[in-house]
């Protein structure tokens, strides 16, 4: 993985392959931000207009090339945009994690760069770092040899000049690098093709890990799961040859005083079962355990962070594949708890695993459970492809989740809970329908997990089904593929639960 440092010299007296800058627009044009002065003076106080010249006007995700002068021991200029000029001169952080994401990107295949962008805080500081790591992410695991030697490395090294080496930002790389890997490990967990990543091999996964970071791992298998009664998982997974598992994976601190629930949808792959996807809806369905990454992800970095909040993750592994012994449309399932669910469509499984994690988990008692699900297309029809919904039994609770949502720049939006549309999940056989009127799909979705949450438990649904999968052309930080969804915003509101401000 690439390494970021911090170093006290000047920008253009680091020896590298490239030196970055930031450019924002001003009210009259190209302004150059904070950090790019030494490299201005070896253009003779011109490089806003040379770039200007070559067609930058410092719009965010711009990214322009420039020779270095006599001056500068980098031997490019590389200038990313920031967008509107800051008046006071500072960027707020997610400009900063993109510029930076954009840079290492571009500068693919290089060996070290200097990146002298805004450092004005220790908060800059972990946003670029983030940023940079984030951009220079790439996934090759599955490639030959061949195709490895062709294809350019990730930048190396990055080197952040113009700042302070003092604690704060020394404390601030660390935190930037430890997030931005455990969302490239969600990435690279998504990434990952069916065949090689299914229930077991996830769940073996998590138990490296969590003897790796002093995680106490419990993995339920499809006996343990057929003697707990978790009908929901089980009929999910009951189509394939590679069985279900649910998987508890569990940080404590001895100084917490709050405990957090973290549940994730880990459908290997979704076939949609009996009620089969339509063609060219099956390509990406690798993608489907998302949550359970993010929430794996989660869990491990608050581990490595020392949060002083008890964080317990609940993956419900299974593969959703049609065959003779899968479930049909009309089946009946026991859910664990004692409630029973009419299955009408068996492409609506994700909360069918989720529904029995959740009451698993609630027998814990945890101040709060959240639950992060790739769950429904009708969320992406509502909010498009970069935006996650957010549902909750608390508005308070609901706020929180979003207010950490935003500051760690994941962006999302609050989705509500009509209490009318409950009814269309009646179902005349059982206790609920897994499925409901078809408009307002999303929320009919988040109104079935809602009756599995214990009563006065803090709750809230992430459905990430437009983000956790970037299918278009990479931007910002974020690549093309697994995206890492949901779990700055999981660590950021298990910080918030630490410093008792949740």
């Amino acid at each position: 993985m690439t390494s970021v440092s911090l170093s006290t010299s000047a920008a253009n007296a680091l020896r590298a392959d490239a030196v970055v800058v930031a450019v924002a627009k001003g009210p009259k044009g190209l302004v150059l931000a904070s950090g790019a002065e030494t490299v201005d003076e070896a253009f003779d106080g011109r490089l806003a207009d040379v770039l200007t010249t070559l067609g930058a006007t410092g719009a965010e995700g711009e990214a322009v090339k420039v020779p270095a002068p006599a001056g500068v021991k980098a031997a490019l200029v590389l200038a990313v945009g920031l967008g509107d000029a800051a008046e006071d001169g500072g960027y707020p952080a997610e400009g900063l994690r993109r510029a930076a994401g954009i840079a290492a990107r571009t500068l693919q295949g290089s060996k070290k760069a200097a990146f002298a962008l805004p450092l004005a805080d220790a908060a800059s500081v972990e946003a670029v770092t983030l940023g940079a790591l984030l951009g220079a992410y790439t996934f090759t695991a599955f490639r030959g040899d061949a195709a490895k030697a062709a294809a350019k490395a990730p930048l190396a090294e990055v080197t952040l000049v113009g700042g302070k080496r003092d604690k704060a930002a020394k404390a601030a790389v660390e935190r930037g690098t430890v997030v931005a890997e455990e969302v490239n490990r969600t990435r690279d967990l998504i990434n990952t093709p069916p065949n090689d990543l299914f229930p077991k091999s996830f769940a073996d996964l998590v138990t490296a890990a969590g003897k790796e970071h002093g995680l106490k791992v419990e993995v339920l298998d499809e006996k343990a799961l057929t003697k707990g009664g978790f009908g929901g998982i089980l009929g999910v997974g009951v189509g394939s040859v590679r069985p279900p598992r649910l998987v508890r994976v569990g940080y404590t601190h001895p100084e917490a005083t709050q405990t957090l629930a973290y549940i994730g949808k880990g459908i290997t792959y979704d076939s949609g079962g009996i009620s089969l996807k339509p063609a060219g809806h099956n390509e990406t369905m690798k993608c489907d355990m998302s949550g359970a990454a993010a929430v794996f992800a989660a869990v491990v970095a608050a581990s490595r962070l020392g949060l002083r909040v008890n964080v317990t993750g609940w993956l419900a592994l299974a593969e959703n594949m049609p065959s003779g012994s899968a479930i049909r449309p009309g089946d009946v399932l026991k859910m664990y708890g004692g409630k029973t669910v009419e299955v009408l469509n068996t492409d609506a499984e994700g909360r069918l695993v989720l529904a029995d994690a959740i009451v698993r988990a609630g027998e814990e008692n945890p101040d709060a459970i959240v639950d992060v699900a790739t769950l429904t297309g009708a969320m992406m029809v509502a909010l498009g492809a970069r935006i996650f919904g957010i549902m909750s039994n608390q508005d308070g609770f609901r706020d929180a989740v979003q207010a950490s949502a935003t500051v760690v720049g994941e962006p999302s939006w609050p989705m509500p809970l009509p209490a009318e549309m409950l009814k269309s999940l009646d179902s005349p056989t059982a206790d609920l329908a897994n499925i409901g009127e078809r408009m307002g799909g999303g929320l009919t979705a988040g109104l079935f997990l809602q009756e599995f949450v214990p009563e006065g438990t803090a709750w809230a649904h992430l459905d990430i089904a437009g983000p956790a999968f970037n299918e278009a052309a990479p931007f910002g930080y974020t690549p093309k593929g697994g995206t890492g969804t949901a779990v700055r915003t999981l660590v950021q509101l298990a910080e918030r639960a630490a410093a008792g401000t949740l």
